[in-house]
């Protein structure tokens, strides 16, 4: 499949996404900033979040709309206040795709309702992204696929039942080109619950191209899932974690970008095909093997013995695994100390 002019594969790198979401920290020059830096460091495309505050939430106080988890990020926060913080403003989503436009790289975005599929179709995106947690909002999910473009879909929390039923409801709808991105929503992720294994899992049940949206901090885990077959990778990206932001604690900065476009690619390029024997390339270090060479000069007639051959480098002679075999045999003519034995320099 392809994305934009991007192809999409096991044959191609690694498509490699930075996620803005909030790290903007409502500054249209900040975020300008960084689709600026997302460029340099050679990611593919960036993604926003295209959602307000009431379009997610409902402006209400206490209960489920205030965040108790203890370990959250976002421990005490209400919901709407959050998000009213995190959201990127509709009137500022041209100007970011015009700068990345600019750089060559793509931008797209994850719409939370079915308005925002509205205003980004009409921004004429090349690809749409559901985020893990609208997986079970089927409605939109068949939303965002009767458009046509490319689904790319976090998985987070879905259970084998809820994915099955989101993936139907897309290829229902229209979508021709899925990907599912294996994803740990917990932020930051930890490598331990990650779980990559599940990436080529998830290509043979559901047919489609496979990728890893990670939370985790740097860029272990991402390599790892390219190692499994994982052909697009999404991570957080800021500027400078120490700026403060939404999201900021989990995201990447731009030197560990670049780290992840680089070693994602060079993952994917070691993966090749199996084989064995030498390659092409090595097949010039095969003189650096060891072989069985006259080690003292020898008269013809003479026995070979321990004493006058050896297994040394360099790898002309016979090979090692003849050496015992050799052993007692007559010289059929003068071997100078440095003769590579081959079947013919001596007799029974």
């Amino acid at each position: 499949m392809q994305i934009g002019h991007h192809k999409i594969g096991r044959d191609a790198p690694p498509f490699i996404i930075a996620e803005m979401s909030g790290n903007h920290n409502q500054s249209l020059d900040r975020a300008l900033e960084i689709v600026d830096a997302a460029a340099e460091t050679g990611a593919h495309a960036l993604k926003l979040q295209t959602y307000t505050a009431d379009t997610i939430t409902l402006d209400v106080r206490g209960g489920g709309f205030d965040i108790e988890d203890e370990n959250s990020l976002w421990k005490g926060r209400n919901l709407h206040d959050l998000y009213k913080q995190a959201h990127t403003p509709w009137e500022w989503h041209g100007p970011i795709m015009e700068r990345a436009r600019k750089h060559g790289m793509l931008c797209f975005s994850s719409p939370f309702d079915e308005t925002a599929v509205d205003f980004l179709e009409s921004l004429d995106v090349p690809a749409f992204k559901i985020a893990s947690f609208e997986n079970v909002h089927l409605p939109l999910i068949r939303k965002v696929a009767a458009t046509g473009k490319p689904i790319i879909m976090s998985t987070g929390m879905a259970s084998l039942a809820e994915l099955d039923e989101a993936v139907a409801a897309a290829r229902e709808a229209g979508c021709k080109d899925l990907v599912l991105l294996k994803c740990t929503s917990t932020y930051p992720a930890t490598p331990e619950n990650t779980n990559v294994l599940t990436v080529p899992h998830m290509r043979e049940l559901f047919g489609c191209e496979i990728g890893l949206s990670d939370h985790t901090m740097g860029v272990g885990v991402a390599i790892a899932a390219v190692a499994h077959g994982a052909t697009v990778v999404e991570k957080h990206f800021t500027l400078r974690r120490a700026d403060g932001g939404v999201d900021s604690t989990f995201s990447l900065e731009p030197e560990e970008m670049k780290a992840l476009v680089v070693e994602t690619e060079r993952a994917w390029q070691s993966l090749g095909k199996v084989t064995y024997g030498p390659t092409e390339a090595e097949k010039k270090s095969l003189a650096f093997r060891r072989s069985i060479y006259v080690s003292k000069d020898i008269a013809k007639g003479e026995t070979l013995t321990a004493e006058n051959i050896r297994i040394v480098r360099p790898g002309y002679g016979l090979a090692p695994k003849y050496y015992d075999l050799l052993l007692g045999k007559h010289a059929d003519r003068d071997l100078p100390a440095g003769t590579p034995m081959t079947w013919d320099g001596f007799l029974p």
